[in-house]
């Protein structure tokens, strides 16, 4: 049986948060029935990315979740108005919040959001918490898209690819036997907005007007690679700041933003190299599908790459409506997370349902 679910994110960009109506099983039927973006002010996506780099003090954390979630709030309330007829069908929300902290090899994730002012101002039950109960269980917490991956991607001829290109890059291989396995693969759009926000005073590398007159400087991204993490194979993940290291500070403007395109890309194709075969084609989501200088690179690694545009979805909103998804999918008590997605150490359907009143 189908139901009508709300997903939400806030990705670790910081613009603002994603949602989307979906009519789902939770399983192989998806309809997609509406997406959009609520962009946070400025001044709130420099606190979120403040209090995601450094130890702010616990009241700001506080009030900064109170505000994240009214912004929440109000996206949801802007999705329902333009969406009257079906608002009244709704059955629950996939509520994921905002990541300030993902720490997998301690077994640390914090995700700032109250659902139960969510619960309250909506009147709907909310689902949320998605990451901490896959960490209980030994797995990494991210990422959490590669179940409904493989739902939307089932007829695809195999291997195949889904790219995930948020501030940090997270893949999803799907074999010939069904198989999966999935993981992040390292800095995604991260290191290129962080570097047009410091250095050029951009929100982020619009249509590659910095990187796009760059030259890459390729022992900088030889350099990038000299941690513990590029030499794991998936499943692995990653917090969007675990790649500071990456050092393109003595580089022009231009020079720094190509050469992060590149670290992106390569570390991309390293993973994807250690997988039991070479996809015949990549689906790229998420706002990197945006940054022309990086699917530039990405089909000179891998020849043949799409937008998942072509497949009908939006990238802009795919991952919000993969937490509707997941939400009706806990619902029936189906895995959210298997070992090959997140190193769980068993299927993982766990999170948390609040309900107000």
């Amino acid at each position: 049986m189908s139901k009508i679910a709300v997903g939400m994110m806030s990705g670790t960009s910081c613009d603002g948060v994603d949602v989307a109506i979906l009519k789902t099983d939770g399983e192989s039927k998806i309809e997609f029935l509406g997406g959009s973006t609520l962009p946070y002010s400025d001044d709130l996506r420099m606190r979120l990315q403040e209090a995601s780099q450094h130890d702010v003090p616990v009241v700001e954390l506080l009030r900064l979740e109170k505000e994240v979630t009214e912004h929440h709030v109000l996206a949801a309330r802007q999705i329902l108005s333009e969406n009257s007829s079906t608002a009244k069908k709704i059955h629950l929300v996939g509520f994921h919040g905002h990541t300030v902290r993902h720490l997998p090899s301690e077994g640390l994730t914090l995700q700032i959001g109250n659902p139960w002012t969510l619960a309250r101002e909506l009147d709907i039950p909310i689902v949320s918490d998605f990451r901490r109960c896959d960490m209980a269980a030994s797995g990494q917490g991210a990422p959490l898209v590669a179940m409904f991956h493989r739902a939307l991607f089932a007829d695809e001829p195999r291997p195949t690819l889904v790219l995930n290109l948020g501030g940090v890059a997270n893949v999803t291989w799907l074999g010939e036997r069904d198989e999966i396995i999935a993981g992040d693969t390292g800095p995604g759009c991260g290191l290129i907005d962080e570097w047009a926000q410091a250095m050029a005073d951009l929100p982020h590398d619009r249509d590659g007007q910095l990187a796009s007159t760059g030259t890459v400087h390729h022992e900088t991204v030889e350099a990038a690679f000299e941690t513990p993490f590029f030499a794991r194979p998936l499943p692995k993940a990653a917090d969007r700041y675990d790649f500071d290291h990456v050092d393109v500070s003595g580089l022009s403007i231009e020079d720094g933003a190509a050469t992060l395109c590149a670290v992106t890309t390569e570390a991309i194709f390293r993973a994807v190299k250690k997988l039991p075969s070479m996809p015949e084609r990549m689906w790229v989501t998420g706002g990197g599908v945006h940054h022309p200088v990086i699917m530039r690179m990405l089909e000179e690694r891998f020849g043949e790459i799409k937008n998942v545009r072509e497949r009908g979805l939006n990238p802009d909103t795919l991952e919000a409506e993969c937490f509707a998804w997941l939400a009706v999918r806990h619902q029936k008590q189906l895995p959210l997370t298997i070992p090959e997605t997140t190193g769980c150490e068993k299927p993982v359907s766990g999170c948390t349902t609040v309900q107000f009143g």
